[in-house]
């Protein structure tokens, strides 16, 4: 069995499509039912779909596992906030990785996580003596593979 739904959220309420998500992911796991979606919401895609295909100018650019599309973009965000205010960006932090000081002076790095782990990017705020009060991580989202691919294809 086979379910198309094109666009199904569009204009519908926060209620209405817990309630469609809800009931989706049951045809799909109770059932076997696989669920064809088109959409422009990328979220929804990311999180319900387990294979995505990207179609650029009629053009199909991408079909494969969401995680394998996932990996295509090798970009993850670390956000630390420090212990100490820093005046600017530490010379020591050198890399394959951008260093941002953000206005609530918090230190931004852009890494790629085929060459750094988080622990890696802390040895290196330690060499540069830089002691870290919290962090957080981003990881790259279907809209940034998105925006990677159908640029690229332009």
């Amino acid at each position: 069995h086979v379910l198309v739904l094109d666009e199904p959220t569009a204009g519908v309420d926060i209620e209405l499509r817990q309630m469609l998500w809800a009931n989706v992911r049951k045809l799909n796991r109770e059932e076997g039912m696989t669920i064809i979606l088109t959409t422009h919401y990328l979220e929804e895609a990311e999180e319900m779909c387990d294979e995505i295909a990207i179609i650029n100018h009629g053009q199909l650019i991408a079909c494969e596992p969401k995680t394998h599309l996932m990996k295509r973009f090798d970009s993850k965000e670390l956000v630390v906030e420090p212990e100490t205010t820093l005046e600017g960006v530490p010379e020591k932090l050198t890399g394959e990785y951008e260093v941002e000081l953000l206005e609530d002076g918090r230190l931004l790095l852009r890494y790629p996580p085929s060459r750094y782990t988080v622990p890696d990017l802390l040895a290196e705020l330690k060499k540069a003596k830089i002691g870290v009060r919290d962090l957080t991580t981003r990881e790259a989202e279907l809209e940034d593979v998105f925006r990677s691919i159908t640029t690229s294809a332009a």
